[in-house]
């Protein structure tokens, strides 16, 4: 908290202050409205992190918390003379609806996977112009037709444009610059490929298909992401790679240590733009873009697009070519639906029936909205039977790591995950995705139930709502 970086004499100097201050307030009861609001907006301070707070006059302080993206009222003021806009701009962002304004009808969809069933790709894996070892690994994978993205986007980055690629999640975006980077590679050794990803989970599902991909053509990788040793990723750059594939944070770490070269990359992709933004990452970006070369090829890919996303794009590449083979809102091969129950005091009871009528059928991933909530899930799921892992980002990578060993093995077939799971899972026999708490935008909604009915299987989906929320 603020306080703790402020001195015992300074913690007194302002209490004083407040109270001296609330005394005067009570005796100026008829203060006019209009100089209370001059005084507020004239009366800044700067609270050491380079954010300059208002202070609603002397007895109103906001002060920012350690980590720079929630405030706390220290003190909060009786007086009804407050501009009301000032405080609206420092109102919580966890002061949000449930639904955050989705219809609960954008829930319920029937699986239509026709469209892609008639797309004609133009490409053939085995007769395009890639060296012999990449094709046996592409057979070896069981890849023998494009994908509608891959099938536009891999020429476009064998002649060397910059691209930004739209497609629902679970249709081969992975597949569709890894192919042409390794086969670039593959042709000149001097070649190197930054791989930007906004988890870590992400980037080591890009180092597994990579791995496959690049089977006996001595074409080597790195991961760097947090959560694991930094002396370990040090050590792996001085060995032979070609490709470096992590979270912008830990790469930006490396790059301010000296330990690693942005310089040396011909080539930068940055995978799930949207989520990036979300998280976070533009500013961290925006750094590492700008240490590259200037003659340099972006790839840039998404599941969403908007203005914001679109900008960022703009800024980092102007001769772009956008590719979009979006299909819809959401996948077409995921049946969607509500479960509907009276209360909230209903759900575990409903989840646990869920649960008992389709253990047999395969995996479930359920996803919640916080961190204590998946704990909670997870305990008591557990303490009613059921084998389940859990997945959120408080875990060490080493059990978020184990997590999904487990599940995916099979090993525990019930995962119960915060939206860390929601990208870059990519596990292709996951029968039911669960909403045990309904997403805060329709954009997590596709990614999570995107983790189902990949690869033109056909997936379900259930969103648990409470009934006050049914459309009258």
């Amino acid at each position: 908290m603020f306080n703790d970086f402020l001195s015992d004499e300074v913690n007194s100097k302002y209490k004083k202050r407040f109270r001296n201050n609330n005394v005067k307030r009570q005796n100026n009861t008829n203060l006019k409205h209009s100089n209370t609001v001059k005084k507020i907006r004239s009366n800044k301070f700067n609270d050491g992190f380079g954010l300059k707070n208002e202070r609603f006059g002397s007895d109103y302080d906001l002060k920012r918390s350690f980590w720079g993206d929630t405030f706390k009222k220290s003190v909060m003021p009786k007086s009804n003379f407050i501009d009301n806009n000032l405080k609206r701009r420092y109102k919580k962002k966890t002061d949000k609806t449930k639904l955050k304004g989705i219809n609960p009808t954008k829930f319920i969809k029937k699986a239509s996977p026709i469209e892609e069933e008639n797309y004609k790709p133009t490409l053939d894996f085995q007769n395009l112009d890639i060296v012999d070892q990449l094709k046996k690994n592409l057979s070896f994978k069981g890849f023998f037709t494009p994908t509608p993205i891959q099938d536009q986007v891999i020429p476009l980055i064998m002649q060397g444009r910059d691209v930004f690629g739209i497609s629902d999640t679970g249709t081969g975006k992975t597949a569709a610059f890894l192919i042409p980077l390794i086969d670039k590679v593959a042709r000149s050794q001097d070649q190197k490929v930054l791989i930007l990803t906004p988890t870590r989970e992400l980037a080591e599902q890009i180092d597994h298909q990579f791995f496959v991909l690049s089977r006996f053509m001595r074409i080597f990788s790195v991961v760097i992401v947090g959560g694991l040793s930094i002396y370990g990723q040090i050590s792996k750059l001085k060995k032979s790679h070609n490709f470096v594939i992590g979270t912008p944070g830990r790469l930006k770490d490396l790059f301010n240590r000296g330990k690693l070269d942005l310089q040396s990359f011909q080539t930068i992709v940055i995978d799930e733009v949207d989520k990036m933004l979300e998280f976070g990452f533009l500013e961290d970006m925006k750094f590492i873009v700008s240490k590259l070369s200037t003659q340099r090829q972006m790839l840039l890919f998404s599941a969403t697009s908007n203005k914001e996303v679109e900008e960022v794009i703009r800024r980092f590449s102007e001769n772009y070519i956008k590719v979009s083979v979006k299909t819809g809102d959401t996948t077409n091969c995921v049946d969607q639906d509500v479960i509907w129950i009276e209360s909230e005091t209903a759900k575990m009871p409903a989840l646990i029936n869920f649960l008992d009528q389709h253990k047999d059928r395969g995996k479930i991933l359920i996803f919640a909205n916080t961190k204590i909530k998946v704990n909670k899930l997870e305990k008591e799921l557990t303490d009613n039977g059921f084998e389940v892992s859990s997945l959120h980002g408080d875990k060490s990578q080493y059990l978020r790591k184990k997590a999904l060993d487990e599940f995916r093995k099979g090993i525990k077939k019930v995962m119960v995950a915060t939206n860390v799971a929601a990208r870059g899972l990519d596990i292709h026999d996951i029968s039911f995705v669960l909403n045990y708490d309904a997403p805060e935008n329709f954009d997590d909604y596709v990614h999570r139930i995107g983790r189902t009915g990949r690869a033109g299987r056909l997936g379900k989906a259930f969103t648990f709502l409470v009934k006050q929320h049914r459309l009258k």
